[in-house]
């Protein structure tokens, strides 16, 4: 396994002419993901769930209707929407209407509400997941949520500013090369090198996972 130096010589190397630092995403502190309203966190969840298989504008134009649709994304409005209202849903032609996508967003809010429940909101449960386990956040999100298994959970994360790395194609092939995994990891034992190479490296750097997954997706990737 290559050392973090190694990374951020190797993407300076692919992004010459262009500043390295102005490329790499920012995430929110703690503090800062705590204070977002639960109803924000539920919009942009249920948001990349309907983005999965999506072109992304088309699901962003139609947001708006959603919001009236789901209440605003109030956790504790939607849990008590009944199957009738649910279904009747699927007569809305503002929105997207994909069954399982629909049936879903009520299973989110109670995963929404159980933690916020326990935690003060989701957001405290969010922004209190330490870094060193983020695949322990995802494997949380699609057991306990709905729609949010392969990558729509940790780009959820990412879209509210939790620090979390992404498994995209750049990513997974970097971490072929750095002979940390053989192929696409999806087995528990695969997840855990992956996250231990990423404390490695956070330890050796202080940067955060996205910048760090950024930065090794530059070292195969254009």
């Amino acid at each position: 396994m290559r050392s973090f130096d190694w990374l951020w010589q190797h993407a300076q190397q692919h992004k010459s002419g262009e500043n390295l630092e102005d490329l790499l995403p920012q995430c929110l502190t703690a503090e800062q993901l705590s204070a977002v309203p639960d109803d924000r966190l539920f919009s942009d969840l249920t948001r990349r769930v309907f983005r999965a298989g999506l072109k992304h504008s088309v699901v962003d134009g139609k947001w708006p209707a959603f919001e009236q649709a789901f209440f605003g994304f109030v956790p504790q409005k939607i849990i008590l929407m009944s199957d009738e209202q649910l279904e009747n849903l699927m007569q809305n032609d503002q929105i997207i209407r994909h069954w399982g996508k629909i049936k879903a967003v009520r299973a989110n809010a109670m995963m929404i509400c159980d933690a916020a429940e326990k935690h003060g909101s989701f957001a405290n449960f969010l922004a209190q997941w330490p870094q060193d386990d983020i695949i322990g956040l995802w494997q949380y999100l699609k057991k306990q949520g709905a729609q949010l298994g392969g990558n729509s959970g940790p780009y959820f994360l990412r879209m509210v500013g939790k620090d979390t790395f992404v498994l995209t194609d750049d990513v997974i092939a970097a971490l072929k090369a750095q002979d940390i995994i053989e192929k696409k990891p999806t087995a528990q034992r695969d997840l855990k090198k992956v996250q231990e190479a990423f404390n490695e490296w956070h330890q050796q750097s202080g940067r955060p996972y996205c910048q760090i997954s950024r930065l090794l997706a530059y070292t195969v990737g254009w």
